[in-house]
């Protein structure tokens, strides 16, 4: 019996491995690949998608899909031009399904979609200098109703003792003065926050774990779960926008809390990550790039970094300690049409224009 079932195994093996080998042939047979179709491509331009057929063999038809979405057919192997101009930056994924002499097979290739122009180099000027909590580990910002809210982090890591803990406040921002927080467990590492229909979501790094607030009495009305990191949070009005760290900010329903979409943020010249807390200004999303002392304006439609300002100066001009870290924190005021930006364990929360 054992001879009898050794053989069978050694028999099916040859059958796998002979039928990978004939696949592997056929897939052979054919390539996507064309002069338009090069390793990094922009937003404006075009493709040809057209087979390449290394053997001659009689096409019938060509169903193509672009990121696993089907855009079109042709029959034998006609060419079916493919504009990029409203496709998401990053990866992208071409397969085609090549029906030919009764048989059939698809083949995939790949390129990159980067943005069109070089990013803006834009300026900044200091209009007020306020106080701020140096024990605050800052990873959320906003102002609502002309109170600036905060969301922090316990500053895990730090080496001196100035650990604030995880928590949600409300500041008096001219004095730096909290009047109302609320602290995370100490196994929960706080991130960013936004406020949306009178409810403020806040993040947790590596929990994998968010909260929903009532905006006026902190009290706790729901728990939502996520598959990624969990960095930075806005939202539009309607979505709400979340970054994990990488170059990629996802866009949630606010009643499901499920993530509906995402977009890539990328230059003209490589993609961004890190991308950390996030502000949604007049139609942009402005995002601090960790370890990078500077803010990144972005598309929100198609992930393309239309701007860059460099905060790094700002460094100078706050109390030197061990546990000073990085930029972190944009809230807008639209009634004022400035911008407050502060750091993690900053004594210093700056108000600027940018220009």
């Amino acid at each position: 019996m054992l001879k009898v079932k050794l053989f069978a195994f050694i028999v099916l093996g040859v059958i796998s491995t002979s039928c990978k080998e004939d696949e592997n042939a056929l897939k052979n047979l054919f390539s996507i690949e064309n002069p338009t179709i090069k390793p990094i491509l922009k937003l404006e331009e075009s493709i040809d998608l057209v087979l390449k057929n290394k053997e001659n063999k009689t096409i019938d038809s060509v169903v193509y899909y672009f990121n696993e979405v089907k855009i079109g057919s042709v029959k034998g192997n006609e060419k079916l031009p493919f504009a990029l101009s409203n496709q998401k930056l990053g990866n992208q994924t071409i397969k085609a399904l090549v029906y030919f002499e009764g048989q059939n097979i698809d083949i995939t290739s790949g390129f990159s979609i980067y943005a069109s122009t070089e990013p803006k180099i834009l300026n900044y000027k200091i209009v007020n200098t306020y106080p701020h909590d140096i024990k605050a580990y800052t990873q959320g910002f906003e102002f609502y109703r002309d109170t600036l809210f905060e969301g922090t982090g316990n500053g895990a890591g730090n080496t001196t003792g100035i650990k604030g803990k995880s928590s949600l406040r409300k500041t008096d921002y001219k004095t730096g003065k909290v009047y109302k927080s609320i602290e995370l467990e100490d196994r929960f590492f706080g991130e960013g926050i936004t406020i949306l229909n009178n409810k403020v979501y806040q993040l947790t790094w590596r929990n994998k774990e968010g909260y929903v607030y009532d905006v006026n009495t902190f009290k706790k009305e729901k728990t939502f779960t996520y598959e990624m990191e969990g960095w930075g949070i806005t939202n539009d009005g309607e979505k709400l926008f979340m970054s994990d760290g990488s170059e990629k900010i996802y866009i949630l329903n606010p009643e499901s809390l499920k993530v509906e979409d995402f977009i890539n943020v990328y230059t003209n010249g490589s993609k961004i990550e890190e991308l950390n807390e996030l502000e949604w200004v007049n139609g942009k999303i402005w995002a601090n790039v960790y370890q990078k002392d500077a803010i990144a304006i972005i598309n929100p439609k198609n992930g393309a970094i239309e701007a860059i300002i460099n905060l790094s100066d700002l460094k100078n001009k706050i109390t030197k300690h061990p546990d000073v870290d990085v930029l972190n924190g944009i809230a807008y005021n639209p009634k004022t049409n400035t911008y407050f930006v502060t750091g993690k364990n900053w004594d210093k929360t700056f108000e600027i224009t940018v220009e």
